[in-house]
């Protein structure tokens, strides 16, 4: 299993300052799953100001680079949180420790 890392949607300002279409927001899920089992994180996260010297135009952003701003903008310890999460919840889908119903049919 390879827990998988996408970005839905990015945020951004039209015009900032002699910048344009900068990303400001980056809203990401992570999921994973074992055949029927499945388990997965979301969020947003906010960029800090791009620097001019390194600013990549929008139009020129691939989902690669947005998931490594996303990961690099959360920290690799919440990445890495995030990630055993995943697996929890794959692992208490396989073997639930509660349950809920009724005892009737």
């Amino acid at each position: 299993m390879a827990a998988t890392w996408t970005v839905s949607t990015m945020e951004r300002t039209l015009t900032d300052g002699d910048l344009s279409d900068v990303v400001t927001a980056l809203h990401w899920q992570l999921t994973d799953s074992d055949g029927e089992h499945h388990g997965r994180c979301y969020g947003t996260v906010n960029l800090e100001a791009p620097d001019a010297d390194s600013f990549t135009a929008y139009s020129d952003i691939s989902h690669d680079d947005a998931v490594e701003w996303t990961k690099s903008a959360l920290g690799e310890e919440a990445v890495s949180q995030y990630e055993d999460s995943v697996a929890s919840q794959i692992e208490l889908s396989k073997n639930p420790v509660q349950a809920s119903g009724t005892p009737w049919t």
